[in-house]
């Protein structure tokens, strides 16, 4: 009974000298490590309030084929459209491509409202609006030499497709190097194959 009561007797002084160590040394965490008290009480000074913003309008339908229609609307003047479907099943592409046109508008902090129209599909991204700068307009002997090396390329092209309508080993190549450009790798040129 006396070592019961010594036992009991230790576990309350040991656990009374943990509580005031810790209360003096900072509020453990989960690992029993002491926080440094500074750097709490630096972080709770700076922290920032959040407002609350309602979510005025919210609809989504959604088809059995893929498709779908979004929209919403908040407290802070955001509205948001947006359609997406799948299309372009091949061998290529086994699960489509999904192509997304939408809208968004929201109020800048200078109070100007500002519309963006997208569109997202297998070509990238890419956005509309006001806001956004747009390139200056290509010089037009820079375009004479673009427009010539596209030509350049759509007739290489046309002499390559021939030549693959009569050599089926060519039209082979052809197909190869089509499918590699396509993965990013690039194999060389075939006119002289």
């Amino acid at each position: 009974m006396n070592s019961f009561l010594l036992v009991c007797t230790i576990g309350l002084i040991l656990a009374v000298t943990s509580c005031h160590s810790q209360h003096h040394h900072g509020h453990p965490n989960q690992n029993n490590i002491p926080r440094d008290e500074k750097v709490s009480e630096h972080r709770d000074h700076h922290r920032e309030s959040t407002t609350w913003i309602p979510i005025l309008k919210y609809n989504k339908e959604q088809s059995e084929d893929g498709s779908y229609k979004t929209e919403y609307e908040t407290g802070n003047n955001i509205v948001h459209e947006e359609t997406g479907f799948l299309k372009d099943f091949s061998d290529t592409n086994p699960n489509g491509v999904l192509v997304q046109h939408g809208q968004y508008s929201y109020q800048s902090p200078e109070g100007d409202v500002v519309n963006v129209q997208y569109t997202a599909d297998e070509n990238g991204f890419r956005a509309t609006g006001d806001h956004i700068p747009t390139p200056p307009a290509i010089p037009e002997e820079i375009q004479k030499g673009l427009d010539q090396i596209y030509a350049g390329i759509k007739l290489q092209q046309e002499r390559l497709e021939q030549r693959a309508k009569s050599d089926p080993d060519f039209a082979k190549k052809l197909e190869e190097r089509r499918l590699a450009n396509k993965n990013g790798q690039y194999i060389g040129p075939l006119e002289n194959a």
